[in-house]
């Protein structure tokens, strides 16, 4: 699934070195075709907090996001309570 530009998804993996955690909502930045047969396509994430400040801009494969639900609601965590 390719996804617009600045639309806004879920992580589907944690990444403790980075402080973030599946279900984080991250905005899509840019979309990386695939580099080569078999390889999947990927984008680049921005992660913020809940003020708007970026807390991690990473590149991930496709299978590392997905699309919020409207049956989802957003919560706010403590980046203390995950520190690595």
């Amino acid at each position: 699934m390719k996804f617009p530009l600045y639309s806004r998804v879920a992580l589907t993996v944690d990444l403790p070195a980075e402080g973030i955690c599946r279900g984080d909502v991250a905005t899509i930045v840019e979309h990386h075709a695939a580099p080569a047969a078999g390889i999947e396509p990927g984008y680049s994430v921005e992660v913020f907090n809940a003020i708007g400040e970026t807390l991690a801009v990473l590149t991930l494969p496709e299978s590392h996001v997905e699309a919020l639900r409207r049956d989802e609601v957003l919560s706010v965590r403590s980046l203390a309570s995950h520190a690595a």
